[in-house]
Parts: C-alpha cells; sequence; structure tokens
C-alpha cells in the first residue's frame, strides 16, 4: 500500500515520503497516530504545498547534523571495560556501549546509528567508530578502550607456629582432663588402724587346779 508519510518516522522516512507498506501496517499503525496518509490525488495536492515547509525543516535539520558532526569527532571518548593481563576484555565493547558512553557526556544517539568495525572490540585499544546523522552526514570518533584489572584475592598464610601452640594447648588440656579422671576413679585406701594388743590370757589360778 502506497503511503505519503506525515511525520519523521526512523527507519522508515521522513515528513513528505513516500513509501510502501503492509496494508495492515498502514491502517492499524501509521493512520491512527497521524504518522501517514493514503496516497491520493487529494493528499499529493497537500503536501506539494507544503513542500517549501518541509524542506526548510530537512535543511535546518542538515545544519544541526553538522553541528553534531563537529562535537562528535572533538570527543575524547574512553571506556573502561575488566580486561586480562593480555587486554583481552572479558565481554566486549558493542554499539550499545558506545551509546551508553555517549549519552553520559549528553549526546542522544540511537544505537542503531552506531556503527563498529566488526560488530564489537574485544581487546584494549584504539578505534574508530562511526555515527550516521542526517542524511549522507556521519561523524568519525576515536574511542580508546582501556582495561581495568580484576582484583584477585589470595588466600592469607598461616600464622607460623601457630599449629603447634594450638597443639600443645590441647595436649595440656587432654593431660588435665585425664589427671582429673583418674583422680575420680583411684580406689581409697583406708588408713590402716594401729595394731589393738589382745590382752594376754589370764593364767590359770595354781590353787584351783
Amino acid at each position: 500500500m502506497k503511503v505519503i508519510l506525515n511525520k519523521d518516522l526512523s527507519p522508515l522516512g521522513e515528513e513528505g515520503d513516500v513509501k510502501e507498506v503492509a496494508r495492515g501496517y498502514a491502517r492499524n499503525y501509521l493512520f491512527p497516530r497521524g504518522i501517514a496518509l493514503p496516497y491520493t490525488d487529494r493528499t499529493v495536492a497537500l503536501f506539494e504545498s507544503r513542500k517549501g515547509d518541509i524542506e526548510a525543516r530537512k535543511e535546518e535539520k542538515r545544519k544541526d547534523a553538522l553541528g553534531l558532526k563537529e562535537k562528535l569527532e572533538g570527543l575524547a571518548l574512553v571506556i573502561v571495560m575488566p580486561a586480562g593481563p593480555n587486554g583481552k576484555l572479558y565481554g566486549a565493547v558493542t554499539s550499545q556501549t558506545v551509546a551508553d558512553e555517549l549519552v553520559k557526556q549528553g549526546f542522544q544517539i540511537e544505537r542503531k546509528r552506531v556503527e563498529l568495525p566488526g560488530n564489537s572490540f574485544k581487546s584494549v585499544g584504539k578505534y574508530k567508530v562511526t555515527v550516521k546523522l542526517y542524511e549522507s552526514a556521519a561523524a568519525e570518533l576515536t574511542i580508546t578502550v582501556e582495561g581495568q584489572p580484576i582484583k584477585v584475592e589470595t588466600p592469607s598464610a598461616p600464622v607460623r607456629g601457630g599449629g603447634r601452640r594450638r597443639r600443645d594447648a590441647e595436649s595440656a588440656e587432654v593431660k588435665q582432663e585425664t589427671e582429673q579422671q583418674s583422680g575420680e576413679g583411684a580406689p581409697v585406701q583406708a588408713e590402716s588402724a594401729a595394731p589393738v594388743d589382745a590382752p594376754e590370757a589370764a593364767a590359770p589360778d595354781a590353787g584351783n587346779q
């Protein structure tokens, strides 16, 4: 179905562009939102009358794109990523990564406008990135990818002599408990009483014999 765009819609086109789209897309999305109008003699005449205004707005967009191009190309963009000792990144720098960094710098750039050679960077270094702006205008950025070492915690060395002192202390405790147990279980010996002298048997009375 042929339509005329009433508003800019990325990536479909700009105001005044004539496009072929699916009928359902036009009726369910473009027409209800006023983004496009059916291509008819009436709408063609309407846009012919607006042609001067449309061209003036496009010229303003071209000027804005040139100003943005100058700002972006003068930008020193540094991206810090976790990396190993050999410079390999734990992850990758993608178009979304660059777009996020540009937002931090105050530039609202859509991810799909950022083009990276090879689609991603996986090592530290300097790279060239292209940002598409408006029509044929594009900015070329120099991006520096720096590695951030990952800290690896090493186990602390055991205190020398600590194990021996602990063993000595444990041995002393065991010895003490053993002695206590030995004292509690030992039989109590009664003090031997002094022998009692038995009385001498009375000598038989000689007279009674």
